[in-house]
């Protein structure tokens, strides 16, 4: 005989719940009491909850003895936004990589560094290796191409002068004016420059004032780049979906 059984539920964080929302109800802040009644919890234990929930910050008792939320709840809410921006951005780069046939990427620039926020890859669209770091390779790979060349000359200078033009490939380009003359083009493109056998093509990623924070990046095989480059509407329109989902 299959009966369906029931999920097993504490019944105390039930209580504890169902008093958070009768606390969120009431922006002005509530009394013990009020809240006991409209959570249909007796009063004692409505205090014994209240206690628990202010020692962790989910809630604050005002000097005339109200209740409201605290602070705790703002930073779920926060948690909540982020997770809803990485799931946007994932889909995006998924999305990518499944009609691409390419790994793609996502790094923000914050305070003059690289950040890698998530990459979408697979069997048979692998990842690079990416461990000798963005910023120190930042004029051999698309991504840093893409982002130096957004910045003013000011803080492109300052971030070439932190970080010398290392040679990773012989189609590394090592020369300063060789890479400001190549930081024009409208599409950034590493063609192996940061290692042999990939290439990847960036396009940038802003905020809501339209500053750049960083790029959408590709990589796949050389002799795939010239088609991946004739996609770049496509990049760009990723691109934008992304800078609207950093602003949520």
């Amino acid at each position: 005989m299959n009966e369906t059984r029931r999920p097993t539920l504490i019944v105390s964080v039930q209580r504890a719940l169902h008093l958070l929302e009768a606390v969120a109800s009431h922006p002005g802040g509530a009394p013990a009491k009020q809240l006991a009644r409209q959570a249909g919890l007796p009063l004692a234990t409505t205090y014994h909850l209240l206690r628990t929930l202010v020692h962790e910050g989910y809630v604050v008792r005002t000097s005339d003895g109200a209740y409201l939320l605290g602070d705790r709840v703002d930073s779920l809410q926060e948690d909540r936004r982020t997770q809803d921006r990485l799931v946007r951005i994932r889909e995006e780069l998924t999305s990518l990589r499944d009609e691409l046939g390419v790994a793609a990427y996502l790094s923000l620039y914050e305070e003059g560094e690289f950040r890698v926020v998530d990459i979408a890859d697979g069997p048979r669209t692998p990842r690079v290796d990416l461990s000798i770091g963005l910023a120190q390779t930042a004029h051999a790979t698309a991504i840093g191409k893409c982002v130096l060349a957004q910045l003013d000359t000011r803080a492109r200078r300052d971030h070439l002068a932190r970080h010398p033009l290392i040679d990773l490939t012989p189609h590394t380009i090592t020369h300063r004016g060789e890479l400001e003359r190549r930081l024009g083009s409208p599409l950034a493109v590493d063609r192996e420059e940061y290692l042999l056998g990939t290439g990847c093509a960036a396009v940038p990623v802003t905020d809501a004032s339209g500053k750049t924070v960083g790029a959408l990046a590709v990589s796949c095989s050389p002799a795939r780049l010239a088609k991946i480059e004739a996609c770049a509407p496509r990049l760009r329109a990723a691109a934008a979906r992304i800078s609207r989902a950093l602003t949520i």
